[in-house]
């Protein structure tokens, strides 16, 4: 052996030796700090929030912060909230990708095999929060671990105009649906039609279909969680109601609209309502300059909020859920968690529930009672959308199997076959087939 290899060799087996001893001296001996304390990368991947300011806010002060205080690096990508799944089957798939992903609702069953048990820290947030609700308890845990960290309910009102109401007789909002219908043609015959979205989109169509299926009496299985009874007398009616109802009172361009284009319908005055989180009446008071209406008086002045209408099995809500998956794959999980713990600590999670004003409800029921809810009442009707929301795959549990029949939209297509001609029986055995197909796989 040289000279030269052997005194290389000799180099690098004394600088084990020396940090084998551990402590300050090895590290020092070495010149280099040790794995653990080596700057990681935490990626988090969340959807494009429909409040711009929360992810300034985010980008802006949180993530500098939290990776000045948790020596780590944190990669913020945003995406829009329809990529989010596609996002997640391929990462898993390819074993790589964001170590922490934004979840809709029971992704959480549907990923379960590919995600971290986060239950130590939803039980300890939900313990020092006054607990965790119901509906967020059922979207995050099976029973056995937390396949997601409860994040946020994003609550579906109506967001309606008050002056275009008053002008056909409405002085207050529509109780029932056919109160609501009535009061639609009314508005269309004006030009003011009601405004939804019937497309493949993951909060405004499922969030209107499924409580509309529920307020009939229709349901998707029975409480085994197995036995598809889609096909009743009453999933029936509610197809056809709906077939006359969208046709009398709706903008029927609304089957091909996502997320985002009832709230630029409402914004540009061409609906007088539509089934939204509060973004349309947040994104009012950001520029108010902006958005006036026709007598040149803000928007923000004629926008109230109200809960979907009453159905002959009663009144319903099906809140989008976001809760954040921490990967199995990943090679950050202990950082990852710290970052989570981090942004779960009541300063930090303020500064995302006051930036949001009242768009995002917490999970915990602390936060109901919080002052934000007193300071506009508009918003007020807001804060129990946790409390109350009903999980889909009703009246069975919101497990991977519901997930599925969501991600493939067939409850929203059942009632967007029939509105473009579909005889509503047809309609409902073909989706009742299809749901069928998921419950026996």
């Amino acid at each position: 052996m040289s000279k030269t290899k052997r005194r290389s060799v000799l180099k690098l087996a004394g600088g084990a030796a020396v940090a084998s001893m551990g402590g300050m001296a090895g590290i020092l001996a070495t010149g280099r700090a040790p794995a653990y304390a080596q700057q990681k990368t935490v990626h988090w991947l969340k959807w494009v929030d429909f409040v711009p300011a929360t992810d300034q806010m985010f980008r802006r002060e949180m993530m500098p912060a939290a990776e000045k205080a948790l020596g780590i690096k944190i990669n913020l990508e945003t995406v829009n909230g329809n990529d989010l799944q596609p996002r997640i089957t391929a990462s898993i798939q390819s074993g790589a990708g964001p170590d922490l992903i934004m979840s809709f609702n029971s992704y959480t069953h549907l990923y379960s095999n590919s995600v971290v048990d986060v239950g130590a820290l939803a039980e300890e947030v939900g313990n020092r929060e006054g607990g965790l609700y119901k509906y967020a308890r059922a979207i995050c845990s099976d029973g056995k671990m937390f396949m997601g960290m409860p994040w946020a309910v994003i609550g579906g009102m109506i967001a309606y105009r008050k002056s275009w109401f008053d002008e056909i007789g409405a002085t207050k909002f529509p109780e029932t649906w056919e109160q609501y219908r009535e009061v639609g043609k009314k508005l269309k015959a004006k030009g003011r039609p009601i405004g939804q979205t019937l497309g493949h989109t993951f909060g405004d169509a499922p969030g209107f279909t499924y409580p509309f299926l529920w307020s009939w009496g229709g349901k998707e299985v029975e409480a085994d969680g197995k036995t598809v009874v889609l096909n009743t007398k009453e999933t029936v009616e509610s197809v056809k109601f709906m077939t006359a109802f969208w046709k009398e009172a709706h903008d029927e361009g609304g089957l091909a609209w996502d997320d985002t284009n009832n709230n630029r319908a409402f914004l540009s005055q061409t609906v007088s309502a539509t089934l939204n989180g509060a973004s349309i009446y947040i994104e009012s008071l950001r520029r108010p300059d902006q958005y006036k209406t026709e007598k040149g008086e803000f928007l923000n002045k004629d926008i109230l909020h109200a809960p979907l209408p009453k159905g002959p099995a009663g009144q319903f809500g099906f809140h989008l859920l976001q809760s954040n998956m921490l990967m199995k794959y990943s090679k950050n999980q202990d950082a990852a968690k710290e970052f989570l713990k981090y942004l779960h600590t009541e300063e930090n999670y303020r500064k995302f529930f006051e930036s949001q004003k009242g768009f995002a409800t917490p999970c915990t029921a602390k936060w109901e009672s919080d002052k934000l809810w007193d300071v506009d009442p508009v918003m007020t009707p807001y804060k129990v959308a946790a409390k109350l929301g009903q999980a889909i795959g009703f009246a069975g549990p919101p497990n991977a199997k519901a997930q599925e029949g969501l991600s493939k939209y067939i409850i929203t297509d059942m009632y967007a076959k029939a509105v473009q001609g579909m005889p509503a029986e047809e309609s409902v055995k073909w989706a009742e087939s299809e749901l069928k197909k998921v419950y026996t796989a």
